[in-house]
């Protein structure tokens, strides 16, 4: 069978299988092939056909589409931490100067934080 042929009686079955798919409830697929003289081998046959077709172009499009990164774990460090000392009026290195607080969270911020870490902090605190 040349493809145009093909193309052809795949676009008739198609119509056919969609129709069947909207039937009447209640009542069967034989049923309304019989009623619509429908060749039930024949139906069969396109339906399986169109599955694996559809199938396979599943297939070949999750592989295409690069799998969503799921959100990475929390991990946890231990970050050292001296209590609030001042010297002649000054903060001294290691002093608390800013509290990031939620209502199950609470991060004190020193001087000698480097601006990397605060960003980091500050982007988790926020999704706490």
């Amino acid at each position: 069978m040349d493809q145009c042929t093909h193309e052809v009686r795949a676009e008739y079955w198609k119509g056919i299988i969609r129709a069947c798919g909207q039937r009447p409830a209640g009542q069967s697929a034989k049923n309304w092939m019989d009623e619509n003289g429908i060749c039930e081998q024949s139906y069969y046959h396109w339906q399986r056909k169109f599955r694996q077709k559809a199938y396979e172009e599943m297939r070949k499009s999750s592989d295409a589409v690069p799998a969503v990164a799921e959100k990475p774990e929390l991990s946890f460090v231990e970050i050292p931490y001296c209590s609030s000392a001042k010297k002649n009026g000054q903060m001294i290195s290691g002093s608390t100067v800013a509290v990031i607080g939620t209502s199950t969270l609470k991060i004190e911020i020193t001087n000698d934080i480097s601006d990397s870490l605060l960003s980091l902090i500050i982007r988790e605190a926020s999704h706490a």
